[in-house]
């Protein structure tokens, strides 16, 4: 069994990750989205959030699971028994920063590969930041996720500016 970790912090996912998911899902026997619990950083849902608007949002993927975690990617996907990571790409700034963190891990755990995944064209624009900046201002995020993680971010974004 092949089993594939994708790490990130989904604040808030979107259909570009989304789209990784599933691809990643057909690929691999099973796919781990570790959702980053990164206390340096100020996220606008807290981990349990994110993990569980991210179940929601993949409940149709049988073979796709979500977990919290801490640290760094490597010790995630060894702690899940996987042989792969999965990154995905939307442009080509990103391929720079994430080959050099495939290269790091692959010192690290020469026994974990890493995958890239060029996100769908229609979701290449897609970003966590845009979505919330758009959201800030009340736009329409039905191009940037579905139902169940806009409707999230609405009441979020409307709970802070109380």
């Amino acid at each position: 069994m092949v089993i594939a970790v994708y790490p990130g912090s989904f604040d808030p996912a979107t259909y570009g990750h989304l789209d990784v998911i599933r691809r990643a899902s057909v690929s691999f026997d099973k796919v781990i989205v570790g959702v980053l619990h990164n206390s340096a950083k100020s996220p606008l849902f807290s981990v349990e959030e994110r993990v569980n608007i991210l179940e929601k949002a993949t409940k149709d993927m049988a073979n796709v699971e979500i977990k919290a975690f801490e640290g760094l990617s490597v010790n995630f996907a060894r702690e899940n028994h996987a042989q792969v990571i999965v990154r995905g790409l939307r442009a080509v700034t990103d391929f720079e920063f994430e080959l050099q963190m495939a290269q790091t891990n692959r010192v690290l755990a020469p026994d974990v590969d890493t995958v890239f995944l060029t996100t769908s064209l229609e979701y290449a624009y897609l970003s966590s930041t845009i979505m919330k900046e758009v959201a800030s201002y009340d736009g329409d995020l039905s191009k940037f996720a579905p139902p169940e993680i806009t409707e999230a971010v609405k009441k979020k974004m409307h709970d802070l500016k109380k």
